[in-house]
């Protein structure tokens, strides 16, 4: 019973649209008619800017985390990780905005900020290091998947490990159409200031 409880939980606090809820307050916005039509935080920072663009992110990540450390709070004779991977679903497909959300980026690195902050900054170091270099979010956040699945496993993190593997299927899954972009050389880059 508890399991049921904190999975609807997390569900529905990954199911929060961070990015409609921002652009429509903030900016009178609905950022799915803009750009590439998605939730996530690299639509938010493309239609919105900088500003709108953290906000996003930051919340983004916070839902993956508090989704974990939920059950935590409550004492609750669960695995974390097991719950965490139903707020990247609930982001990935929200109930509150129609089932069409983000690509899992900022919703799974929460996940692993809630069990492992070093694998997290790890993770985020990385991340940064590839767009820097590459100038693609998308590709950068493929890559860092799978660099935290290998990270986890040499730490000796394997529950981790699995469920890092798990959200790095749901993130290249969700990039499918980006990873054709980039084979065809039309996905766009990113600017530095």
């Amino acid at each position: 019973m508890e399991y049921f409880i904190f999975i609807i939980l997390a569900y529905l606090i990954g199911a929060i649209p961070s990015g409609l809820i921002v652009g429509k307050l903030g900016y009178g916005i609905d950022i799915r008619e803009h750009g590439s039509g998605n939730l996530g935080g690299t639509n938010t920072f493309r239609v919105l800017g900088l500003k709108a663009g953290l906000i996003v992110t930051s919340a983004d990540i916070l839902k993956g985390t508090l989704a974990t450390v939920l059950p935590l709070l409550f004492s609750a004779d669960v695995i974390t990780l097991v719950i965490g991977i139903f707020a990247v679903i609930g982001h990935m497909y929200p109930v509150f905005a129609g089932f069409k959300g983000g690509k899992a980026v900022a919703t799974s690195g929460g996940v692993i900020l809630g069990v492992n902050p070093i694998v997290f900054a790890i993770i985020l170091g990385t991340f940064f290091l590839l767009l820097y270099f590459t100038k693609y979010v998308s590709l950068s956040s493929m890559v860092t998947g799978i660099v935290s699945f290998i990270v986890t496993l040499l730490l000796g993190e394997y529950g981790l490990s699995i469920v890092t593997a798990i959200m790095t299927i749901f993130v290249i899954y969700r990039h499918r159409t980006n990873i054709k972009r980039i084979m065809n050389k039309t996905e766009p880059k990113i600017t530095w200031m």
